[in-house]
């Protein structure tokens, strides 16, 4: 089975009218995708977007946040039995921007995870270190307690189900992106991790993407790297051209 996938994480951009144009042309520009591609798009535009996508099974949805409860008094929240009950096959938790915009910790990403996977949904957790982490040459260290406290208490059979984004912080939205040394080397990290922890058939079987100003000029050379197996992709993602570009070059990839 394929590990590769690249997904789009949309942010806050784009009206549903534009989201919609957006998505059409990105099929129409690739066709039936060589990888697994998902659209990370804003709240109000899932219901739409799944129904694009609906019947092109190497298209998907994600969302980009959920709560950690199954229902109740928590005005403006969706939980993962809504994300589910929508045909939402994704949800995109842990990212730099709510850790630090909305003081997200390990401990509430990890009640998400736990609650996402209950619910059926498949969790694309990120994880990464900020710069003055990575000058100090603790970026390994910072990275794996990152995802050992993600990923407390669950059981390999769960990990199995689990995509990982490495993030450099440094690295979202600047232009600066990691050296493809730099992200096989956290990517090796990360599996070395979850080989450790839960066993070595999910650390190879599990898909680990890159995410951090990936563009089309750079996506081949990072996705030719034995553990990156495709990108999260941001800005890039709102410009049909490029993310087509991004992902026909994560289809070329090797196995």
């Amino acid at each position: 089975m394929s590990r590769t996938m690249v997904a789009g994480n949309w942010k806050m951009n784009t009206t549903p009218t534009q989201g919609t144009a957006l998505v059409r042309e990105v099929m129409e520009k690739v066709g039936n995708p060589p990888t697994k591609v998902v659209f990370g798009v804003p709240a109000i535009q899932l219901l739409a977007v799944q129904k694009l996508v609906e019947g092109h099974p190497n298209y998907a949805v994600a969302a980009q946040n959920m709560h950690q409860e199954q229902s109740g008094a928590y005005t403006g929240e969706i939980s993962a039995e809504m994300l589910v009950d929508a045909g939402i096959e994704y949800v995109i938790l842990g990212h730099s921007e709510r850790r630090d915009y909305f003081a997200e910790d390990d401990e509430l990403i990890n009640r998400k995870i736990i609650r996402a996977l209950e619910a059926g949904l498949t969790p694309i957790y990120c994880c990464g270190e900020k710069l003055d982490i990575r000058e100090a040459n603790n970026h390994e260290v910072v990275v794996g307690k990152q995802v050992e406290e993600a990923l407390s208490s669950l059981s390999p059979e769960q990990v199995a189900k689990i995509v990982i984004a490495y993030e450099p912080v440094w690295a979202i939205g600047t232009g600066v992106t990691a050296s493809k040394e730099q992200a096989q080397a956290m990517h090796d990290h990360i599996r070395r991790m979850i080989s450790n922890q839960f066993g070595s058939e999910v650390a190879a079987n599990m898909t680990i993407l890159y995410g951090g100003s990936v563009k089309p000029d750079n996506a081949t050379e990072l996705f030719a790297e034995p553990d990156v197996d495709g990108g999260l992709v941001g800005g890039a993602s709102l410009k049909a051209d490029d993310f087509a570009a991004i992902i026909q070059a994560a289809g070329s990839r090797r196995s």
